[in-house]
């Protein structure tokens, strides 16, 4: 008879989800740790007890490493494949508090988190079928180690593996980052909960060159980025999903990069929440070289953000390794970020900005309402914006923008549609600020405006086509365009009434004006 009862249930439960019978599972060959010393007193070493049942496991042709209820001691744990690592309700598998008893671990895949980190919990290279459930947490005791990024463990760092399951577990306390898949294929990490602000770098989940990645149902609570996916070699993430999560941070919720080498492709982000995040809420950064194309974000509320939406194209040219020469400017494009409603976002602005001669391409935002905290003053108005292509990427870099709203420079095919901005305290910039732009469309734009700036500001932008908006009652101007390079503007369908100028035109250049209403 199968003794352990709870995977039983487990697996009893599964039937009934799929509709099988029960007799459909080959019941798997278990391996209590109990039965090889460990103890879960919580001041035992067991690091040798778990792995000589981990090892056993693995000499019986695979099944399950079974954890029950207790507090177990450990150091650096290495997962075989075709395991699956149990841990039961009530257990809690606890990183120790001695660096000695986390060996350095060099992989055979070479990228730049070789700077970062040579040590964690729970490690495995080149595996297949492998798996963490149950209901049970993995405390990385992260508020004990201090310094710098290699005395500070992960809890999980999985490299060059296949087929990983990781769900329903809780993971928290991590000494750096809490987990961290490296060129693995074929990951779905399901149900997890992770709370974890002990430490510096305390990402919750770093997906880092990998190739069919799930993530769902998650709740992160992170200290660091909540997910993000990081290309520190020359393989892109490529085929992520990520649905059904609620995200909190310290700094960004979902981000793309900062390492971005390989690139990114194929990334879907749908249906989640993020809340209490001081940087970006949605971050999407390529400053490594590599592409970035292919991302949807959709159906996504957020509230107490710094910002909502930050994309960057820069040139901060890091290699992935020191021998290699740098990487050219990367190309970033091809973004859909719909559905998206966000309260208390913060008074910087949010900014979709390339480089001069690199633009950022075919970026469309469209039914996207935000409320922003407001207050930003007559003098952000006027400032220069550095370009700062080297710097690293974070929604604050070039300080509080000029635009409440959106400030856009150096891109090409930007699109809004349907989109609300609004404020709480006064703020006196305009809503949208684009600069070197080429083919602007505007649809459904209704923003709140103060002051005497125009709502709309635009500066060099060529082919620029605006639709079906509304200017807000009693402002000054609806849109200025000033800039040589300035040409092609037109204007069909918008109700500019409200507006005591429809249009300030600093570059003398015809404007098309078809079927507005004005006065």
């Amino acid at each position: 008879m199968f003794k352990n009862t709870s995977i039983t249930r487990y697996i009893f439960l599964l039937c009934i989800l799929f509709a099988l019978p029960f007799h459909s599972f080959a019941i798997p060959v278990s391996f209590n740790i109990l039965d090889y010393g460990a103890k879960g007193d919580g001041t035992t070493l067991n690091t040798k007890s778990i792995q000589s049942a981990i090892d056993a496991c693995a000499k019986g042709g695979g099944g399950i490493v079974y954890i029950p209820a207790g507090k177990y001691l450990s150091g650096t744990l290495f997962l075989k494949s075709y395991i699956t690592l149990y841990l039961d309700a009530g257990a809690v598998l606890v990183g120790s508090k001695n660096l000695d008893d986390y060996p350095v671990m060099v992989s055979n895949v070479r990228s730049y988190t070789d700077y970062y980190t040579d040590k964690s919990l729970l490690f495995g290279e080149g595996l297949e079928h492998i798996a963490i459930i149950g209901q049970g947490i993995m405390d990385g005791n992260g508020a004990s180690f201090k310094g710098p990024y290699k005395v500070r463990p992960f809890i999980i760092r999985f490299i060059n593996c296949k087929n990983i399951l990781v769900r329903d577990v809780t993971m928290i306390n991590s000494p750096m980052w809490v987990q961290h898949y490296l060129a693995c294929e074929d990951v779905n990490i399901d149900g997890i909960t992770v709370n974890s602000r002990v430490n510096d770098n305390n990402d919750g989940i770093d997906i880092d060159g990998c190739n069919n990645v799930r993530i769902s149902n998650c709740e992160i609570r992170s200290g660091d980025d909540a997910i993000v996916l990081k290309s520190t070699l020359d393989r892109p993430c490529n085929n992520v999903t990520i649905t059904n999560c609620i995200l909190s941070s310290i700094c960004n919720a979902f981000k793309l990069g900062t390492e971005t080498n390989g690139g990114f492709q194929n990334i879907s982000l749908s249906n989640c929440t993020i809340y209490d995040t001081p940087l970006a809420g949605i971050a999407l950064e390529l400053v490594d070289g590599g592409t970035l194309n292919r991302v949807s974000i959709s159906n996504v509320t957020m509230n107490n953000i710094g910002a909502a939406i930050f994309i960057r194209l820069g040139n901060r040219a890091r290699p992935f390794n020191e021998k290699m020469a740098k990487p050219g400017i990367g190309k970033l494009s091809d973004v859909i970020i719909s559905n998206v409603q966000a309260t208390n976002v913060g008074n910087t602005g949010c900014s979709i900005t390339g480089l001069p001669g690199y633009p950022v391409r075919n970026i469309t935002l469209e039914n996207i309402r935000l409320t922003f905290h407001g207050g930003g003053t007559q003098e952000l108005v006027k400032r220069e914006i550095p370009e700062v292509p080297e710097e690293y990427p974070e929604y604050g870099m070039f300080g509080k923008l000029p635009a409440y709203g959106f400030y856009c420079r150096h891109a090409e095919n930007l699109t809004f549609n349907d989109v609300e901005l609004d404020f709480i305290e006064p703020d006196v910039r305009p809503a949208i600020v684009c600069d070197d732009i080429i083919s602007l469309e505007l649809y459904k734009i209704k923003a709140r405006l103060i002051g005497n700036e125009p709502l709309i500001q635009c500066k060099d932008v060529k082919n620029m086509f605006v639709q079906s908006c509304i200017a807000p009652q009693g402002i000054e101007t609806f849109l200025h365009i000033s800039g040589t390079k300035s040409e092609h503007i037109t204007l069909m369908g918008n109700d500019l009434s409200g507006a005591k100028n429809a249009i300030k035109n600093d570059s003398n250049i015809e404007v098309y004006l078809d079927s507005n209403r004005l006065k």
